[in-house]
């Protein structure tokens, strides 16, 4: 595209055009409309080259979505067009992905200088279509000028734990599309199954795709089924796939999960393994311990493999997973442990480094690249690795200072298995709470980094891990509508402060979800809830919300079921004693919500200050340190949002209970989820003060106590008079071998603190 003629269609922005809202996500870079419309009808015609994917995709897509059946023409004197214009770019490096989308009286022009910006353009005109069948179809005038900002886009789906058939991935893949996401990570490997043929090695699906049985609910139930589970693709079967990405211009993404997550590997080789003794195909979740020996006979294996692997994913990027490798087996195997000293390696965590490593010049040598889980970093980065941070933003942070990029991915904003409504209402996920609005917040560049520095943020991508999903209709709820949100986020066009523009445009997709019968999820209709001190100093203030209008909430405050003839919501709830509200969204005289539910117990620190020494981890920290003295327990099967998350960090928590009160007892609620790496802390420790600087200690609670009190600690002692309550959590530090996540730092889950 000639810089003139950008030039000049900026200029056209200028003169006679209004801002417009179009329905279209993500939201263009630049869009205008004018007065007028173009008429679409049957008699319309598409001129492109006929043999073009994207003019073939766009007849099929009008038909489907609008019963215009267009014809579709290489040239046409027609006055009723869809011109798919693609024009000679100006230089080598121009912007594959711009195009420009106008509508005038008598022509509809998606014009770019490759096929991955008309597809683009395409997408953006099939979401300003009506979704029901007409005979005319009115749109209005309008240019838009459109590129993205990041360059990675991605979705990932884990197919190892459940397999989903050919089919679905690539609805998945036309699910990216419909967004203009350009990445599919696709996970293929893990301890619960090997899902990708390898010619050389037939036992890796013969025996490494089928498990003998699988986690039934929740893991801490540690139920299982007696279900032989699993499945793979051929290698047919992903060049198929493949060459389906493709067409829409997405690149998929392999990951090979090495040196751990490598049990289903280990169960048809045991002899990569550190210990050599036959496994099975993994049936629980978690993070196992049977991780790839560094032996030179398992590099010509996975070298063997990832060969395979690269002949059929043309993509740049190979992912080798590099994520929590427990270090447990290595530490007592004497091969590893001479490698260490053979190498000069200082411990463990550089025997990692070392394999990945490894694993990266072989990858290099065949013209392509690694990427992997932000433990890649721990005992030094390979040399041309690529980051993908999960964790947080602190490996992708320290990756970008060392000039490497990175694709984030942090949990707190990016894994769509988390929780995305009230989770009393959702179907039984790992844990988090990550709702649209909160994806829509992220913000992929941190703020840490220099000009320079941001340069090596790829973009970033959504994880759907699925222990917990095990259809394809259950991961269409989980995806949708939080891709919508995070399409935006990386096309750069997010606007956070106006959300509900963007829910506006959210909720007019709905439609065209309901349209392909995709599966979606409601939540944003759900009454949502907000705690907060009360303005009298007295308890706590109730705050309702509903996407649509909260004034059409009804609630009660007795623990009975809400009706039209109950009370209509109109300011926050103030909660001064124990009781149940229960909330929904009414139209007209019809229920059109789930009912919410929430019971609160009160006590002396209810509504109270609260300060904290270290903050929480951004993926549980939603309501911050007031989480502690809101009134709400939290639940301990769907720990979504009522419970405070520490990583690696003590639980120090003050209570100014706002004057001098006569106290008896103190209690506070602490989780154990090994299989999600969290653990009872080391010890709890109750004090008080009379004038929050001098504390007298009251009782050190030991792990021993808490394990037996199963987390639920009531201290009781003889009255006294003190305004400041102090609890002490310390945290479980790095999990030992032998337990799940050895080797790496602990979750502490803290909630309600009780002042009697």
């Amino acid at each position: 595209m000639t810089r003139n003629y950008f030039l000049l269609f900026v200029l056209v922005f200028n003169l006679g055009f209004s801002q417009a809202q179009l329905p279209i996500i993500p939201q263009p870079k630049m869009s205008k409309t004018r007065d007028g419309v173009f008429v679409l009808t049957k008699e319309t015609v598409i001129q492109a080259n006929p043999k073009s994917f994207e003019g073939q995709f766009l007849q099929k897509s009008i038909a489907q979505l609008a019963g215009l059946n267009l014809k579709l023409v290489s040239a046409s004197k027609s006055p009723s067009v869809i011109n798919l214009n693609l024009i000679k770019p100006a230089n080598e490096n121009y912007d594959k992905e711009q195009y420009n989308l106008s509508i005038n009286d008598n022509l509809i022009q998606i014009q770019a200088a490759d096929s991955k910006g008309i597809f683009y353009g395409i997408q953006s005109l099939l979401q300003m279509l009506p979704i029901t069948n007409q005979t005319e179809i009115k749109l209005p005038f309008v240019e838009i000028i459109d590129k993205p900002k990041y360059s990675w886009r991605g979705m990932h789906l884990d197919c190892a734990r459940h397999f989903f058939p050919k089919e679905f991935v690539k609805k998945y893949i036309d699910y990216l599309a419909m967004y203009k996401m350009n990445t599919f990570h696709w996970h293929l490997t893990d301890d619960q199954g090997w899902r990708i043929e390898i010619k050389k090695y037939p036992k890796l699906t013969e025996v490494g795709a089928w498990r003998n049985g699988s986690m039934v609910g929740h893991y801490n139930d540690q139920k299982y089924d007696d279900k032989k589970y699993g499945g793979f693709y051929t290698q047919a079967e992903i060049k198929e796939i493949v060459a389906y990405a493709n067409e829409r211009h997405i690149t998929i993404v392999p990951e090979i999960e090495m040196p751990g997550h490598a049990q289903a590997v280990l169960s048809a080789f045991p002899q990569f393994s550190c210990t050599g003794k036959p496994i099975e195909v993994a049936k629980q979740w978690g993070v196992l311990d049977d991780v790839f020996c560094p032996k030179e006979e398992t590099f010509a294996f996975l070298e063997d493999v990832l060969t395979e692997v690269i002949a059929l994913f043309p993509s740049q990027y190979i992912h080798v997973g590099g994520d929590e490798c427990p270090k447990t087996r290595w530490k007592n195997c004497s091969h590893c442990q001479n490698l260490i000293k053979e190498k000069g390696l200082k411990d463990e965590h550089e025997l990692q480094s070392y394999f990945v490593q490894r694993i990266e010049k072989f990858v290099n040598s065949k013209g392509r690249k690694i990427i992997g889980w932000d433990e890649i970093l721990e005992g030094g980065l390979a040399p041309n690795a690529a980051v993908m941070s999960w964790r947080g933003t602190e490996g992708g942070i320290a990756a970008a200072r060392q000039k490497h990029y990175v694709v984030m991915s942090p949990g707190s904003h990016c894994y769509f298995d988390h929780y995305q409504g009230e989770p009393k209402n959702e179907p039984l996920a790992i844990g988090g709470y990550t709702p649209v609005e909160k994806v829509y917040s992220f913000n992929p560049t941190p703020k840490e980094l220099s000009f320079e520095e941001s340069k090596y943020i790829l973009g970033a991508q959504a994880n759907l891990w699925t222990e917990y999903i095990e259809t394809p209709q259950h991961v269409e709820y989980m995806i949708f509508p939080r891709i919508m949100a995070l399409s935006e986020v990386l096309w750069g066009t997010s606007k956070p402060e106006q959300y509900k523009e963007f829910q506006n445009r959210m909720i007019q997709q709905f439609s065209l979800l309901e349209k392909k019968n995709i599966n979606y999820s409601k939540s944003i209709f759900e009454v949502t809830t907000q705690v907060s001190p009360s303005q009298s100093g007295n308890g706590i203030a109730f705050t309702l919300k509903s996407a649509n209008d909260s004034s059409k909430i009804k609630y009660t405050t007795d623990g009975s079921n809400p009706t039209i003839q109950s009370l209509s919501y109109s300011n926050p709830i103030e909660i001064n004693t124990d009781q149940t509200i229960k909330a929904a969204y009414f139209e007209g005289s019809k229920q059109k919500s789930a009912t919410v539910e929430q019971t609160f117990y009160l006590n002396k620190a209810t509504g109270k200050k609260i300060q904290l020494v270290h903050q929480p981890h951004e993926n549980y920290s939603i309501g911050g340190a007031f989480t502690l003295v809101d009134g709400m327990i939290g639940n301990r099967t769907k720990f979504g949002r009522d419970w405070l998350g520490f990583w690696g960090k003590d639980a120090i928590a003050t209570v100014d209970l706002g004057k001098k009160e006569n106290i008896h007892s103190v209690s506070v609620s602490v989780l154990s989820n090994e299989g999600s790496w969290i653990y009872y802390p080391k010890s709890i420790e109750i004090l008080t003060s009379v004038d929050g600087q001098n504390f007298q200690s009251l009782k050190l609670v030991s792990s021993e106590e808490i394990k037996s009190e199963k987390g639920e600690i009531i201290l009781n002692f003889p009255i006294q008079n003190v305004q400041f309550v102090k609890v002490i959590a310390l945290n479980n530090g790095i999990i030992a071998d032998g337990f799940p996540g050895a080797g790496s730092q602990s979750w502490l889950f803290v909630d309600e603190i009780g002042v009697q």
